[in-house]
């Protein structure tokens, strides 16, 4: 299983992002796809995930209003598109995959990060 997260960068605050994850290896049509993101000397938190099979979308209160995930089924991806960013988004950001109906924790799979810095 790969998962491969694309579309970090650099930001003023207020501006926008989206991530891109890529899944390859297997199917992922039961499963939750999800976002996390780990800041300087912080724990890696949960952002979002959505359901492969019903859309179903969860999101950390820190993000809510402002991040939104999708999924597309035909292209296996999943996207995070990141609008009115803080300085406090600024994270390396990880895709994840599981099976299973909890989207906040127990992930199996995990991508590489992608750096997302939100300049003030």
């Amino acid at each position: 299983v790969q998962l491969q997260a694309s579309g970090g960068g650099l930001v003023q605050a207020g501006g926008s992002l989206r991530l891109s994850c890529a899944a390859s290896g297997r199917t992922f049509r039961r499963s939750i796809m999800g976002w996390f993101r780990q800041a300087p000397g912080k724990e890696r938190e949960f952002v979002a995930a959505i359901s492969w099979s019903d859309s179903s979308a969860y999101y950390a209160d820190s993000v809510k209003g402002r991040f939104t995930i999708s999924r597309d089924n035909a292209k296996n991806t999943v996207s995070l598109q990141m609008n009115s960013l803080k300085p406090e988004d600024t994270a390396v950001y990880y895709c994840a995959a599981k099976d299973g109906i909890t989207p906040y924790v127990d992930y199996d799979y995990w991508g590489r990060g992608t750096q997302v810095t939100v300049s003030s």
